[in-house]
């Protein structure tokens, strides 16, 4: 995207991977999820005012007029999320084209990076490369079988900038032996409201063998780090208002798969009796449908991740360039940055903002 909207220039791109692109070709379930009808800095973990800045020069809105005016027309799917229309490659090959003036190099691993008065000094497997300047969009650590490395944060903490520690994101969370009924769910989904923090996000958790995913919980991994969240399993029903025959077990007149309600009572040890003889504690127990709180064990890691939280810290970076403030010449844009967006189009929208905000400076 870089290449793409900067002017002609003597440049060169350095791609580890022997293709382009490869997160993008294997987004949104090979359509790329391209960026969101709402777009906002709370959409984001990191600075708020260094996210305002970015999208103050390229945001959603340009992006998609971008795309549109060189005959790509990104389609909104799931009420807010823009993607491709057929494929992921159409966004590809349009980046490619708009690209084209600037040469890439495939199969190249970057060993390390110095600057010598005023060239950096590139080493890699294809040999060392001289710049005036460098820009470092280099991604996090999901994926590790599109490539995914740890080489941009090594370059920018060989500068002297603080690395935020990583985290993997957009992930799957990991279940304590408390838990492990959830475990017998697989395979099954619910609509759920989930707390983290002051964060509350409403979207479906689905039980898996490993622990719970879903939209709902790949969004509160984002501001997860260790503690417990909160699950509401009602988030559109007020308790009292279900058990309306007192003489009929509550479980039978909870709105919800019968398959879930029959593990929820096994674990909390609720009986199947008649509402009106379950005692106040057992009552009680029930009311944890509203606010199951439970500590996650850890996530199902980067593997499985779809982003990475933490990287180079923001504070040491220009929001209306992407140059370093403690190096001249060196950028960063995308992943690599201390910022992190929701499930929906956020983070790819992020690195074709930081892209373009680069690309105006080089």
């Amino acid at each position: 995207m870089c290449a793409a909207t900067m002017p002609p220039m003597d440049a060169l791109i350095l791609e580890h991977n022997t293709e382009p692109a490869l997160k993008i070709k294997i987004s949104g379930g090979g359509r790329c999820n391209i960026t969101n009808v709402n777009l906002s800095p709370s959409d984001y973990l990191g600075d708020s005012s260094f996210i305002s800045r970015v999208f103050e020069t390229f945001d959603n809105k340009d992006l998609l007029e971008f795309l549109r005016k060189r005959g790509l027309k990104p389609v909104l799917r799931k009420e807010s999320q823009y993607f491709c229309p057929n494929s992921s490659k159409e966004i590809i090959e349009l980046l490619l084209q708009e690209a084209s003036k600037i040469p890439i190099k495939y199969g190249v691993e970057v060993m390390g990076v110095k600057k010598r008065k005023d060239l950096f000094e590139v080493e890699s497997s294809a040999g060392t490369f001289y710049a005036k300047k460098l820009l470092v969009a280099s991604g996090g650590l999901s994926y590790p079988t599109c490539g995914a490395s740890p080489k941009g944060y090594d370059i920018a903490a060989s500068f002297g900038h603080t690395v935020v520690a990583t985290r993997p994101a957009l992930v799957g969370l990991t279940l304590q032996p408390e838990e492990f009924w959830m475990r017998d769910l697989a395979g099954l989904s619910l609509p759920v409201e989930i707390a983290v923090g002051r964060r509350k996000i409403c979207s479906d958790l689905l039980f898996a063998h490993r622990g719970v995913t879903g939209p709902a919980v790949l969004d509160a991994s984002l501001f997860w780090n260790r503690g417990k969240i909160t699950v509401d399993f009602l988030p559109t029903k007020r308790l009292k208002t279900l058990f309306r025959s007192s003489y009929k077990s509550a479980l039978s007149q909870i709105p919800l798969p019968k398959r879930f309600v029959k593990a929820f009572f096994d674990a909390l040890k609720i009986p199947e009796t008649p509402y009106a003889k379950m005692s106040e504690e057992q009552k009680q127990r029930l009311s944890l449908l509203k606010s199951y709180a439970f500590a996650p064990a850890g996530t199902f890691g980067y593997s499985k991740a779809e982003v990475t939280k933490g990287g180079v810290a923001t504070d040491e970076v220009d929001p209306s360039t992407m140059e370093s403030l403690l190096v001249e010449g060196l950028y960063f844009a995308g992943e690599v940055l201390d910022v992190t967006g929701r499930v929906g189009g956020y983070n790819f929208q992020w690195a074709f903002s930081t892209a373009v905000v680069a690309a105006k400076s080089l």
